[in-house]
């Protein structure tokens, strides 16, 4: 078969998996999941109040026709980046897949869907709560291994 005729193939059998199976294995996240994460998360790891630890993972790629340097990564390899926001049991709960290698992590976050939720207010976060045996009011937080974000002033 013809390389167009299998990425096609792959496109359209990923799109029906993701399609039949994410309502069962990775649902969007409520209000009350983000609790139960956190529970987990203090439990587990004695974090309160985090819904979640996010990183990236470059995957060796061969280099893409006509796609110049934008998938040339800093480790000098080809790439694209899988991102994931992950329970306290390493449990996906939100991913993105498919950033440039030469995105840095704050730029692929910054592309992502789970960010624009963030930035809209439509991720369902928990309001601010107390931290265990105190008074005072915390957020709810995703913890992320040194996340450089860019800001762009005019």
């Amino acid at each position: 078969m013809g390389a167009s005729t299998v990425g096609a193939i792959v496109t359209e059998t990923t799109d029906i998996l993701w399609a039949e199976l994410h309502t069962h294995h990775m649902p969007e996240p409520t209000t009350d999941t983000f609790k139960t994460i956190a529970a987990d998360f203090l439990d587990t790891w004695n974090f309160p109040n985090c819904v979640g630890a996010i990183d990236g993972k470059h995957v060796r790629v061969k280099c893409p026709a006509n796609s110049g340097s934008m998938f040339y990564n800093y480790k000098n390899y080809f790439s694209v980046v899988l991102q994931a926001a992950v329970d306290a049991s390493y449990k996906f709960i939100a991913i993105e897949v498919g950033g440039y290698g030469k995105q840095s992590d704050g730029g692929t976050f910054q592309a992502s869907r789970l960010y624009q939720a963030l930035m809209d207010n439509t991720l369902k976060l928990p309001e601010p709560a107390p931290l265990p045996q105190s008074d005072v009011i915390a957020p709810y937080v995703f913890v992320a291994v040194k996340l450089t974000l860019c800001s762009h002033s005019s």
